[in-house]
């Protein structure tokens, strides 16, 4: 590590653990800072770090209780303190609200911190594109109990000046249309939301403010009634949930009440580790799980919700998180055995151990799916049981490999879904027209690999249509492209009619998921074979050890 790091790296965990200072509102009559714990940043004192996570977001009325004691503090020109008896019931409801001022950034990619040469060619290549960039360090360099976390990186961002959200949407759409590139928006917060609340306790008014900070004195969960979720999904809805921690209602991007609950990193994966797996797989493949999934929480630090007062969110967008209400048991005693265990590489950097469902038989390249520089841990590899014969080479044999009677992980365990493993899709040839109408290339005549990664998923698709012809590049980009494809582990031909005109293409792959990493169902076959967690996490991050970052409870 650089002595620039180091300095960096000492001055970040001593602002962690100092007080922040207050942060204006942008409304003239609701000028008091919001309750300091209601801010993006990860509590790094004691033994496992406690985090802000949204719960929920948009609300007008907020209702809580617990089995135990609670205190309640609301923030404002006067503070109010209040302590209730179990069982009784809070209410706060939103009287008056300022929206936040928020801005947004085109970014086109994204490169590793230390890969200076990368990010100069990439915006050297891009400015060759007609699309001028500029480079803005995102994430955080922090400490865990002696331990360097490093997730920052360069944004790669349109140079052009910051949009609101809906006209950098617009742009967006601009750019799709006319170079075939898909991106995605940088917010940057200008000005905080502001609220006013009332706080009831039963009938009676505890008092006004602008914030609410709520803890259990007696460590029993905090039950929220009516907690929102899959926004945006077909399984949206509205459940009650229990979650331990603490809560903060603050103000969100739109003026309205903002539930955030933080929470020992510990807890939080007790509550998301049954949501990432089958919570009756094999325990070693639930410890794996559980190792995995709280390196991806630590990575995700200060790369996610740049303009909220949180720094990760409850939905599939970051982790699906249920807290005590998504609990298991067996999830949990795996979460207890593994405490404190992330991946190191070889240099002792944190491992950004990622994951996806099926890998269809073999994993991919980390830079194949989503650019960068290659990771020494992130190596695609076959995923074939002890003892099994190699299958053919899917970056060059792809229809060999998807044919194999190989023994795969993925398709052995007790959880396999052959459905998943193996799949085909036809989409007729209006359904392609359509769907690829935004590149505007007409009626698609021609649909060619141009590039594949290790695993055989596709990297660089080439159409042609009878307007035009283009490349589409990206793992995500090319599923999203055809209705999110199972994954990007594909062939696909042409049905054509007695003319030769295309009538329908079919998909035929393997996999479910972007495929890098650990492959969880075939971590649970690899556990059913007899591997331990370590020697599964082994065979899926080369190179990667596991190392414990703190112990204390």
């Amino acid at each position: 590590m650089h002595l620039t790091d180091l300095s960096l790296l000492a001055a970040l965990v001593a602002l962690a653990a100092a007080p922040r200072p207050p942060v204006k509102d942008a409304g003239p009559a609701l000028d008091d800072p919001p309750p300091p714990a209601a801010r993006r940043s990860i509590n790094l004192e004691g033994g496992a770090p406690r985090i802000p996570v949204r719960l929920m977001e948009r609300a007008t009325q907020v209702t809580f209780s617990s089995k135990g004691r609670l205190r309640v503090v609301v923030a404002g020109p006067k503070e109010s303190k209040a302590e209730s008896a179990p069982a009784a019931e809070w209410t706060v409801k939103l009287l008056q609200s300022t929206p936040a001022t928020v801005l947004a950034d085109i970014q086109l990619a994204e490169v590793p911190y230390r890969d200076l040469d990368e990010r100069d060619a990439l915006l050297e290549s891009l400015e060759g594109q007609g699309l001028k960039a500029r480079a803005l360090t995102i994430g955080e360099l922090y400490g865990v109990r002696g331990k360097v976390i490093d997730t920052r990186r360069h944004a790669i961002l349109l140079d052009e000046p910051a949009r609101t959200p809906e006209a950098a949407e617009a742009r967006q759409a601009e750019l799709l249309q006319k170079k075939a590139t898909r991106t995605t928006l940088r917010t940057t917060l200008v000005t905080p939301g502001a609220i006013e609340v009332e706080v009831r306790l039963g009938d009676k008014v505890v008092g006004t403010g602008h914030g609410v900070r709520v803890s259990s004195l007696d460590e029993a969960p905090i039950d929220v009634r009516q907690v929102e979720f899959g926004v945006g999904y077909d399984f949206h809805g509205f459940e009650d949930r229990s979650f331990r921690g603490a809560l903060e209602l603050a103000a969100d991007q739109r003026g309205q009440l903002a539930v955030v609950n933080t929470v020992s990193l510990e807890d939080l994966l007790k509550g998301l580790v049954p949501s990432e797996i089958f919570a009756k797989a094999h325990p070693e493949a639930l410890k794996a799980q559980a190792v995995t999934a709280r390196g991806e929480v630590l990575a995700k630090v200060g790369l996610k919700h740049q303009a909220d007062p949180y720094l990760l969110c409850s939905e599939q967008h970051c982790a699906v998180y249920k807290g005590v209400s998504g609990e298991a048991a067996t999830t949990s005693a795996a979460v207890d055995a593994t405490r404190g265990e992330a991946l190191f590489d070889a240099t002792g950097r944190l491992v950004d151990s990622v994951y996806s469902a099926v890998c269809g038989g073999h994993t991919e390249d980390n830079d194949v799916v989503w650019g960068g520089s290659p990771s020494s841990s992130l190596r695609g590899k076959p995923d074939t049981l002890p003892g099994a014969k190699a299958p053919p080479p899917p970056g060059t044999n792809l229809a060999g490999f998807l044919a194999s009677e190989t023994a795969f992980a993925c398709q052995k365990s007790s959880f396999a879904n052959p459905a998943k493993f193996r799949w085909e899709k036809r989409f007729t040839a209006k359904d392609v027209e359509e769907k690829t109408a935004s590149l505007g290339l007409g009626a698609i005549q021609a649909m060619t690999v141009a590039e594949r990664g290790v695993s055989g998923r596709v990297k660089v698709l080439t159409l042609s249509g009878d307007q035009g012809a283009t490349q589409v590049r990206g793992e995500l980009v090319i599923r999203r492209l055809f209705g999110m494809l199972n994954s990007a582990m594909f062939e696909v031909r042409p049905e054509r009619d007695a003319k030769g005109v295309p009538t329908a293409w079919v998909f035929k792959g393997g996999g479910w998921g972007h495929g890098v990493g650990m492959c969880q169902v075939g971590a649970i076959g690899r556990a059913e074979a007899g591997q331990t967690y370590r020697e599964i996490l082994g065979h899926y991050y080369s190179g990667a050890q596991v190392a414990r970052l703190y112990e204390e409870r």
